[in-house]
Order: structure tokens, then sequence, then C-alpha cells
């Protein structure tokens, strides 16, 4: 997975809010007012939706290799420094192996310090550019431990053993919300479910009756509140899945654009 750089995220979603004010545009100038507006307006939420969730997807997909193989590199420099190299010999060594994402990383580190850079300043850069939040735990303290001096491999193995416990804990996180999850998936499913039985069985034939102080003059008025009502539980309901799944509203998007797509085909298609 490479890595979504911050300019990238913003002219994605420019490209998509305008994209999507095209998109409402085009449906006004077309189909006017109508009850067909509705799908370009559904086209354009997609529009900014399905972009900014890819984007985020990528971005967690990044950061989450990049923490994976923090262990496996304190580890190495642990058995760097005990053969006698300094710290920033025994990162320049790491980058001769495969840390996945952060093999780059490390040589920019190597880069840096070659062009005059100290070691403090091209690790503070390094925990800018990977901005995890175990990077931003870890960096200071090896900071600190090189600024002390001493057996510096002796912080290093403690910090690999933490980090493999976070990791451990995260995956054990995951694995317990994947069930509720699951559940505001089913929650969905029951909210279509039931909205295709009453229009099936009783909202074709009250047309004309007062309904929340308004007449109906068709079971069409209806299925739009139901289709706006569907849009915006599969947005919300995505969101609270993936801050109960992976710590972030963000992640979220990839559920609220799946519940939207999965409401909008089903209430299109049974109704």
């Amino acid at each position: 997975m490479p890595k979504i750089e911050n300019n990238t995220k913003k002219i994605a979603i420019v490209a998509s809010a305008l994209l999507a004010i095209i998109l409402v545009v085009f449906g006004v100038i077309t189909v006017g007012f109508s009850v067909l507006l509705d799908d370009y307006i559904f086209a354009a939420i997609l529009a900014i939706v399905m972009p900014t969730a890819i984007l985020s997807y990528v971005d967690f997909r990044w950061r989450k290799s990049v923490n994976e193989h923090l262990p496996d590199l304190f580890r190495s420099i642990v058995q760097a420094q005990e053969v006698g190299m300094t710290l920033p010999q025994a990162l320049e060594e790491a980058t001769k192996r495969d840390y996945g994402p952060l093999t780059s990383e490390l040589q920019k580190i190597t880069v840096q310090m070659s062009w005059g850079a100290s070691f403090e300043e091209a690790l503070l850069a390094f925990k800018k550019r990977v901005d995890t939040i175990l990077c931003h735990r870890t960096i200071p303290m090896i900071i600190e431990a090189s600024r002390s001096g001493g057996r510096v491999e002796q912080v290093f193995d403690p910090l690999s053993k933490f980090i493999e416990t976070t990791i451990i804990l995260e995956k054990e996180r995951g694995n317990q919300t994947r069930p509720y999850i699951a559940i505001i998936y089913v929650a969905l499913f029951v909210f279509l479910f039931t909205i295709v039985i009453l229009f099936k069985t009783f909202f074709t034939n009250i047309e004309g009756i007062a309904l929340f102080s308004t007449s109906t003059s068709s079971p069409l008025f209806l299925q739009r509140i139901f289709l706006h009502l569907t849009i915006v539980q599969g947005f919300f309901s995505g969101l609270v899945a993936g801050k109960m799944g992976e710590g972030s509203t963000n992640a979220g998007l990839k559920h609220s654009a799946i519940m939207m797509i999965i409401g909008y085909l089903a209430l299109r298609l049974l109704l």
C-alpha cells in the first residue's frame, strides 16, 4: 500500500466536491426538481464519500503496515548495536533489509543525515512523515536514549515488546468488535426488509390519507422519504462501525458507502 500524502487528499476532496456540484447541477438542468433528481443527488454523495473512503483505507493500511514492522526494526537495531555499531550506523544498516513501507522512510533518514542533518532532526522528520500513534510514543524515547548515552540497545528491546503488545491488543479489539459491526449491517437489512414488507402490504393502499399532517397523493412520496432515511442511516451507521472497529470515523466511510449503495439498490429494485 502506498503512502497517501496530504496534498493528494486535499486534491481528491476538491475534485470530489466539484464533481458532486456538477452532478447536482446537471440533474437540475435535465430532470428539474422531480423525483429523478434523487438519483443525481445520491451519485453526488457517492462522488464525495467514495474517493475519501478509498484514500482513508489505503492510508490506514499503510500506517498499520508501518506499525507492524516497527518491532522487527527495533530488534535489528539491538542486534546491530550488540556488535558495536552506533545508533545511526544501525539505522543505516537497517535500510538494507526489507521492512515494508518503513524501508523507504529509513532511507530518507540516512539521506537527511548524509546531507548534514543531525540524528535527532532526522528522527523528528521521520515522526512527522509517518504520523502514527506508536511513532509519536517511541521516537521521543529513542531521542532521549541517544542523548543520555550508555547502552541504548536496552531501550529498544522493551520498545519492541511494547509495540508487539499494542498490536496484539489492537487485533483483539478488532476481533471483539467485529460482531457489533455485523449487528450494524443486520440492523440495516432489518430496516430495509421492514420497509419493503410495509410497501408490499400496506402503503400501496393509503393514497390520499393524511400522514404527519401531510396528504400523500401517492406512495411515491413515502418512497422518497424512506430512501432519504435509508441513505442517512447508512451513512451514519458506517461512521459508527468505523469508530468501533478501527477507532476512526474516517475508516467508517467505506462502511457508509457500502451501506448507502445496498440501501439505494434495495429500495430502487424492490419497491
